[in-house]
């Protein structure tokens, strides 16, 4: 026998069990952490992590070390097999005993993005800022998309539905868990977040078909170093968007840090758009690869 049907036996099997297809039900829906699962099923959390340990071996589950924390997620379209992804699907979701899973989990990340209350910017401004960035990114698909310093996950939910798969980075473990929270309420289950260093991300090179550097440049030791590393991740074709509040300084100043810290790292910087026009909040640039407009002249 074949090791892929041996896998997808012991998947069979391992389904089988009705706690453990509660646990991978709930895991379709977003990153679960450990905590999480043992408070929505109701069982000891040894007994939850030794199911949540076999739906791992089976490769039904990834594991994966967020600060502290352990989350549990279904492997990505990208990565999971057609087999498997076939056997997600048959999991029924109007089961009511999954309904009632899923309404728990929902109320308990409802209450941490209540708890945290809601950061009240400039709204107005921020729904023009959302308009540039989907105009921006109607001229060519998102692909992969990563973004760096994404806060409580407002970019990743404006384009995580138009993306292969999309992942946040941020230093803040707070802003990290309240992005988790509201992109499972918000009904986006292709996200990940993830602690990261924007001067050292734990990412292969030309992952990325789209990153967003989100209103971090200004505020870095090391500008050129950070977008060096975006670089790294970007792929042949790929555009880097920096977004960049202009609340602290004048537009055309910030442009031409830009200018010159893209020029330091391999970048060619189309014209940058404000918004709104009048009296701006937001800077919004687009940056590809210098040698690949280069190699096209």
């Amino acid at each position: 026998m074949q090791p892929a049907t041996e896998t997808f036996l012991q998947q069979l099997k391992t389904l089988a069990d009705p706690t453990r297809m509660r646990l991978v039900a709930l895991c379709r829906q977003g990153e679960c952490s450990v905590s999480e699962l043992t408070r929505v099923i109701g069982q000891s959390q040894p007994r939850i992590s030794q199911q949540l340990k076999q739906l791992c071996d089976a490769e039904m589950l990834q594991r994966f070390r967020d600060g502290k924390r352990v989350f549990y997620r279904v492997p990505s379209a990208e990565v999971a097999p057609i087999a498997l992804r076939r056997l997600l699907e048959l999991i029924p979701e109007q089961d009511p005993l999954f309904e009632a899973d899923w309404k728990l989990l929902r109320a308990g990340r409802g209450q941490r993005v209540e708890n945290a209350g809601i950061a009240r910017g400039d709204e107005a401004a921020d729904r023009v800022l959302h308009r540039v960035i989907l105009d921006l990114t109607v001229t060519a698909p998102v692909g992969d998309l990563l973004d760096i310093g994404c806060g409580r996950g407002a970019i990743l939910k404006l384009l995580a539905s138009r993306a292969n798969r999309a992942i946040g980075v941020d230093i803040d473990s707070d802003a990290r868990q309240l992005a988790r929270a509201e992109l499972m309420l918000a009904g986006i289950p292709n996200c990940s977040l993830r602690k990261g260093d924007m001067y050292r991300l734990p990412f292969d090179d030309q992952q990325f078909n789209t990153i967003i550097i989100d209103d971090v440049l200004l505020d870095a030791r090391s500008p050129v170093r950070a977008l060096a590393e975006a670089v790294r991740l970007l792929r042949p074709g790929g555009r880097l968007f920096v977004l960049e509040s202009v609340l602290n300084r004048p537009s055309a100043e910030i442009q031409g840090l830009l200018a010159l810290w893209c020029k330091e790292s391999g970048l060619r910087l189309s014209p940058a758009r404000l918004a709104p026009k009048k009296e701006p909040v937001w800077l919004v640039s687009v940056a590809t690869l210098a040698d690949e407009r280069d190699a096209a002249a």
